[in-house]
């Protein structure tokens, strides 16, 4: 149940705004749809910087696709699929980018197995038309509806404490060290971007408290206005190993122009059948299976999560129009290919906006133009630095927090795989391996306490691919891929 307050419901929609979106019959308001969708858009503006930033690492020397392109790039595509999202499946559900999706284009297969970029976003767009026939013939749907509901609210809460992990990385509050994650650096909290994360946090969670609308917007924006501030008076660096307080993944200063013309040079430059030719038909098949499994059970626990936040799953913990979520989803895998971005995913960061008050399709579509003005305005998008929208992250985790109650802890069948499930996200760093832990732990225990029978086939089917998936390695080196 979300901690949103609802607004009165209305037995007549107030418009025709109102009545496509179903508005009020969500109990929201226009207004509560908009600052979601600017906050959803803020929370995920990085993915314009680091998509770039990875795989630029997979172009060679004098390409023609250049890292600007890509960012421009990335915008469009992530603009003109969260707007279908929020039409066709009146979600609050925002998509770009796969982070994680996007290592694999590069270090996998492009600097590991030696594909071009192209043929790598041949296979990108491969998979995505997989999974969309898997959506049109409702077999990823009926994977979803198979899945237990307390655990599917195990997985809502594993991804509240993996986003929250992934702010405080961002933001420089978790590091490696010594150990294997420390606060800050050597165990202190030091620099002037920390002072940012830690204002913005302090005004999100004094606003929230008081019952502020808008507290996350709020905060978000005002610490933005502090690291522009702090920048132009103190010229800090980026983050490096000889200047460990630098800014993370943006600095936040203006230089030049704040708009400028894209260059979509990203666009179409994939190759089909070159994967194929080039490493034989074995090895394609698993690296589009590892691709595909790390898709489509990221999704799944995404739109759980977005839906528990913002009260939308019915009594089985499904969203409304759940194929037409998955059908988009899917579709954006394939036209990341296509645009030479790396297969398009549903964020995470979605549960920031619904915790703003997002409740329907709206809010998306007001995050998916954001997008798309951000391919002219990249270089304001730039100015909101990774710990200022990391504030927002961490908030998130809180909210998502809640649902916890709604496990069964004193039933070790359910309780069991609930926890593994919500361990493994953070601890593995992969919402996919808390998924799957948790899929192979309660099929495991229901065998052992005699209770095969009541496994739903597909629960079966899915456990032995998420087996298959975590030996891929061991499986490729025996196959000599």
């Amino acid at each position: 149940m979300s901690t949103q307050e609802k607004a009165p419901t209305s037995a007549k929609p107030l418009n025709s705004l109102d009545a496509f979106f179903h508005i009020s019959e969500r109990g929201s308001t226009v207004g509560r749809e908009i600052r979601g969708g600017v906050v959803t858009f803020f929370a995920m503006a990085y993915i314009l910087v680091v998509n770039p930033l990875i795989l630029s690492a997979a172009l060679p020397e004098g390409s023609s696709i250049t890292a600007p392109g890509i960012a421009a790039g990335t915008a469009l595509v992530a603009g003109i699929m969260t707007i279908l999202m929020g039409v066709v499946a009146n979600y609050p559900l925002a998509l770009a980018a796969g982070m994680g999706l996007n290592a694999i284009v590069a270090f996998t297969l492009v600097l590991g197995a030696k594909l071009t970029f192209q043929e790598a976003m041949g296979l990108i767009f491969w998979e995505g038309i997989l999974i969309t026939v898997l959506v049109l013939t409702g077999f990823r749907e009926a994977v979803f509806r198979a899945v237990p509901y307390q655990l599917k609210t195990a997985i809502s809460v594993g991804i509240g404490l993996f986003v929250s992990l992934v702010g405080l990385i961002n933001a420089g509050i978790i590091r490696a060290g010594s150990t294997p994650v420390q606060l800050g650096i050597k165990g202190s909290l030091d620099g002037w971007p920390t002072l940012v994360f830690v204002f913005g946090l302090l005004v999100t969670i004094i606003l929230y408290v008081r019952k502020v609308k808008g507290a996350m917007l709020i905060g978000l924006l005002s610490s933005t206005v502090l690291a522009v501030i702090l920048q132009a008076i103190l010229h800090l660096p980026a983050k490096s190993e000889t200047t460990p307080t630098g800014w993370g993944q943006t600095i936040p200063s203006l230089s030049g122009s704040p708009i400028s013309i894209p260059s979509f040079n990203s666009l179409f430059q994939i190759d089909f059948i070159g994967a194929f030719s080039k490493l034989g038909a074995v090895s394609v098949v698993l690296l589009i299976f590892s691709l595909m499994l790390a898709d489509f059970f990221d999704t799944m626990g995404t739109m759980v999560a977005v839906g528990a936040e913002g009260d939308l799953l019915d009594n089985g913990g499904n969203p409304p129009h759940s194929s037409r979520i998955l059908l988009i989803d899917s579709l954006a895998a394939a036209a990341g290919g296509l645009g030479g971005v790396s297969s398009n995913t549903s964020y995470i960061e979605s549960t920031s906006g619904v915790g703003e008050g997002a409740r329907t399709g709206l809010a998306s579509v007001v995050t998916g133009v954001l997008f798309l003005l951000s391919t002219f305005l990249s270089p304001l998008v730039q100015l909101v630095p990774t710990e200022a929208a990391s504030t927002a992250l961490v908030f998130v985790g809180f909210l998502m927090m809640a649902q916890v109650l709604e496990v069964d802890w004193k039933d070790p069948e359910l309780a069991i795989p609930g926890f593994l499930t919500i361990a493994f996200m953070p601890f593995a760093y992969s919402i996919s391996a808390g998924i799957g832990v948790g899929f192979i732990a309660y099929t495991i225990i229901q065998i052992a306490v005699g209770k095969a029978r009541k496994i739903h086939p597909l629960m079966w089917l899915a456990s032995i691919l998420f087996v298959i998936y975590f030996l891929l390695g061991p499986i490729q080196a025996a196959l000599g891929a």
